[in-house]
């Protein structure tokens, strides 16, 4: 396998190489890509250095598969020329989501869509997946009609700009910011732009990309977005109406068997999930699991997962290794 990591100096683009790496990812040649400024540089991977190239000199050397996380409009330039030489583009941004000529896969949920012919498939956003991961096989059994969500955002969603961001503020240094406020000590309401709607762009990407992957349009969804000082992951407080009753018992058992899904659900020894328990790991963790008791058919759930690995990098490696299994790479 030939593979090209584009972004490979940023925070992704790292985690990528790190869970390759773990997941002994079948790499005979890899390409890292990144910015103009970064050519030449070197990045270490299994033990080897490995230069900086071009997305010319990639693309030139036509890769089986090519992991993207440079940006949109990156992506939206150079995933077609990739996809021109036949290379597999697997990108991270949001450039191509909602296109309806590509795929939006979360391999646990609808790996099925994928075929030999997808060229260019979008990685879905990093809250978008930990919720349909918790949420799909819940839907299958009691047909969900609506969600609300709200989410704490990890820093780590905005890449190494806020990590600084975040230190510089703690340590009391004079730094670059790449939010409109403080972010220590504090919460912001504000994840990417506001639209003509008064929601925030990640909002609706909650709304719309859940009903793309749960290949059902008919989910009502409805999202707050709120970054917060955390590291280790990104955590949501989901309220989820059903179309059927269900039981506490039939939720657990669901979701202890679901691909994907540690449940950590003990409040009595204060056991629930937290960023810090899901920090460098790829599942996703459930708990504070309880009935609504304002409505029937109606479950809060509280869950957790790190949002730059099955948020971002380990599912879209995840798509790759889907791919493979099914000889759909050529």
């Amino acid at each position: 396998m030939k593979v090209a990591v584009v972004g490979a100096s940023g925070l992704v683009g790292q985690k990528m190489l790190q869970i390759m790496s773990e997941r002994n990812f079948p790499v005979e040649e890899l390409l890292p890509v990144a910015s103009e400024r970064s050519i030449g540089k070197t990045i270490t991977y299994n033990g080897k250095d490995y230069a900086i190239i071009s997305m010319e000199d990639a693309i030139a050397a036509k890769p089986d598969i090519a992991l993207f996380s440079a940006g949109g409009s990156v992506s939206l330039e150079f995933a077609p020329k990739f996809a021109e030489v036949g290379t597999v583009v697997i990108d991270n941004s949001s450039a191509w989501r909602m296109d309806p000529t590509k795929k939006l896969v979360v391999p646990e949920v609808n790996g099925h869509v994928l075929r030999i012919d997808d060229r260019i498939i979008a990685n879905p956003n990093c809250s978008t997946i930990q919720m349909v991961i918790a949420l799909k096989p819940l839907h299958d059994e009691f047909k969900i009609q609506r969600i609300v969500v709200s989410t704490y955002q990890s820093v780590t969603g905005s890449g190494k700009g806020a990590v600084d961001q975040l230190e510089g503020e703690r340590s009391g240094k004079d730094i670059q910011k790449v939010y409109p406020h403080k972010i220590d000590m504090n919460a912001l309401p504000h994840i990417d732009v506001f639209l003509e709607n008064g929601y925030t762009k990640e909002e609706m990407k909650m709304v719309n990309e859940t009903k793309k992957i749960m290949g059902d349009d008919s989910i009502k969804v409805t999202s707050t977005c709120v970054r917060i000082p955390t590291m280790g992951g990104h955590s949501e407080a989901i309220n989820v109406e059903f179309e059927k009753e269900y039981t506490l018992e039939q939720i657990y058992s669901i979701l202890d068997k679901a691909h994907g899904v540690t449940v950590v659900d003990n409040p009595d020894n204060n056991e629930y999930p937290m960023p810090l328990i899901a920090h460098d790991k790829d599942d996703v963790f459930v708990g504070r699991i309880r009935r609504d008791e304002t409505q029937p058919k109606t479950l809060n759930m509280w869950v957790v997962s790190d949002n730059l690995r099955k948020g971002a990098a380990t599912n879209a490696i995840q798509i790759a290794e889907y791919m493979l299994q099914h000889s759909l790479v050529y």
